[in-house]
């Protein structure tokens, strides 16, 4: 397992799966092991996976300095791991909530990316986000499935502020486009592989910036895709194409019955729209 310095001294590691040009890949949770993302719906036999273990998970070091969980703060990591790797310039994939950092790391390092592949992402880094009601009518696409009432009955205390552990479990069905033994066992290790008392502090308010990452991405010339679930709310596919709006000549792509995680609901499907994406 290769591991690196960051620039405050935290040893962190990261997970080289395939073979290819390398695509440096970004977790979502927030702060979840990379480990989540496997190999990317079989990506990995058409490139070399760069998995990063985000500060304080996975294989990866605890920062002496809790407030640099915060998701600015760790772009310094991700440009420590491109020049650990020797790369002028780097191909990125991200998810979910990793959006944000690599939004940022575009933003800050506009010269060191070429592309950006963003999967059902969040984009609070450019004053984009979605919302409970975004779930509420992700949620209503679903009542033909026969967790359905269940998932639902729990959403509904989870947004109500009454919730049970045992609720976060209930509506894990929603992330899927198909809850079957493989999206079960893919839910299972959510809480084992996030560190949530640093997610707590991933997404601080002062981290962002809207206005000037927003200007710094768009002059980056970074070409971009954006990838979203047809079932996903988080974002709904109409907030991923208000995210593209912003972004002069980025992609967007729609997976068909996707929910949150597009590479186990359809790799064949995911895989394709990625690699056509980086070849183009």
């Amino acid at each position: 397992m290769p591991t690196f310095t960051a620039v405050d001294g935290t040893a962190l590691a990261y997970h080289l799966v395939g073979e290819g040009e390398p695509l440096l890949c970004l977790p979502g949770g927030a702060m979840r092991a990379s480990a989540y993302l496997g190999d990317l719906g079989g990506l990995s036999k058409r490139r070399t996976l760069v998995l990063l273990d985000l500060r304080g998970t996975g294989d990866s070091g605890v920062p002496d300095d809790p407030a640099t969980y915060r998701v600015d703060r760790q772009v310094a990591d991700v440009e420590a791991l491109r020049a650990h790797l020797g790369l002028d310039r780097v191909d990125v994939l991200t998810h979910s909530a990793g959006g944000d950092l690599a939004l940022l790391y575009a933003a800050a390092h506009p010269e060191r990316v070429r592309t950006l592949t963003l999967v059902t992402p969040r984009a609070r880094a450019i004053g984009v986000d979605f919302t409970q009601e975004h779930r509420r009518e992700a949620a209503a696409l679903r009542a033909a499935e026969s967790w359905f009432t269940d998932a639902h009955e729990a959403y509904e205390r989870i947004w109500g502020g009454s919730e049970a552990d045992a609720d976060w479990d209930a509506v894990m069905p929603f992330f899927y486009g198909r809850w079957d033994a493989a999206a079960r066992a893919h839910a299972a290790l959510d809480v084992s592989q996030t560190n949530m008392a640093a997610a707590d502090l991933y997404a601080s308010p002062d981290a962002y910036s809207p206005d000037a990452a927003l200007a710094a991405v768009r002059e980056s010339g970074a070409r971009v895709l954006i990838l979203a679930g047809e079932l996903d709310g988080s974002p709904l596919p109409r907030v991923a194409a208000a995210m593209a709006e912003l972004l002069p000549g980025a992609e967007l792509a729609v997976q068909p019955g996707a929910g949150h995680f597009p590479w186990l609901d359809d790799p064949a499907y995911f895989t394709r729209t990625v690699e056509t994406f980086l070849h183009s």
